[in-house]
């Protein structure tokens, strides 16, 4: 049995070590109402953008069809967009995230894909990609607690360009979407071409005043809805990672609260020992005597 010493050392750094997820939680739930406040003010923009670029993708006003909109007959060619964390201690987020996409390449792979490039939001998805042996063409990572469009727009980019040129038949964006503070949900959803579900049905029909032409706004507004996706994805995926890095926090506190509890109870046996076996020896020894 261990000696009182070495118990009451192990308390100690116990109590330590739940003073840090004790701080961490809090920290982390003053950051979970900002991300989600952000993560809820970005939505009413992201629907408004769909709303136009479902309309321009129904306006009979030109016989143009932007490469977005245009489908392969066969998919050889994949990007896939991941998105993550910057830092760990959040659970299994990460870990999830990172099971679909790995799933998802083998899948690809087992149809016939002969290539896929990949594209890093967040360290824990560079590490990862990199460990994978995958092509990462782009990475962006240390975005903080804000997320910017502005260190976002290049990295996704690349893969736009890649599939408007025909290097990429199409391309995948894969996030933890945040259901609440206790749920977070990995999705995998196909970000081009864009598809008709992802678009909706207008809710009446209508057309716009083009200026200067149809085709240079439809170029425009469909990169710009397609960086909203990316944006929305990176912002939910910001409010998933405050919500479990607080869960797991909490969990971690309440474990070491236990963990102390069941230490204490060692050390007062141990204590409660040493002090029956003295009073036997001065029992003994004055019955010697």
């Amino acid at each position: 049995m261990a000696s009182g010493k070495e118990i009451r050392t192990k308390i100690k750094s116990v109590q330590n070590t739940r003073k840090i997820t004790k701080a961490m939680e809090m920290v982390a739930a003053s950051k979970m109402r900002k991300a989600q406040e952000r993560m809820r003010a970005a939505r009413p923009f992201a629907e408004k953008i769909r709303r136009l670029a479902a309309n321009l993708s129904q306006a009979n006003v030109t016989d143009y069809k932007h490469p977005f909109l245009v489908h392969k007959s066969q998919i050889k060619r994949v990007g896939l967009i991941l998105v993550t964390t910057d830092k760990g201690l959040c659970g299994g987020l990460n870990t999830n995230v990172q099971r679909i996409a790995l799933n998802a390449m083998k899948d690809w792979e087992s149809s016939g894909v002969t290539e896929i490039r990949a594209c890093a939001i967040g360290n824990k998805g560079l590490g990862f990609m990199q460990r994978m042996g995958a092509k990462v063409v782009s990475n962006v990572t240390q975005l903080g607690d804000t997320p910017h469009l502005e260190k976002l727009i290049g990295p996704v980019k690349i893969m736009l360009d890649a599939f408007q040129n025909d290097e990429l038949d199409a391309v995948y964006l894969v996030y933890t979407r945040f259901i609440n503070t206790m749920k977070q949900e990995p999705v995998l959803e196909q970000l081009l071409p864009l598809t008709g579900e992802k678009l909706g049905t207008p809710d009446s029909s209508w057309d716009y005043l083009y200026e200067p032409d149809p085709q240079v706004v439809i170029d425009e507004l469909l990169v710009r809805y397609v960086e909203a996706l990316v944006y929305q994805a990176v912002a939910e995926n910001m409010a998933s990672e405050q919500s479990a890095r607080m869960v797991a926090m909490k969990a971690a506190s309440d474990n070491a609260k236990n963990v102390i509890g069941e230490l204490q109870l060692v050390y007062n046996k141990t204590r409660q020992a040493a002090i029956t076996k003295e009073l036997s020896e001065i029992v003994g020894g004055a019955a010697a005597v």
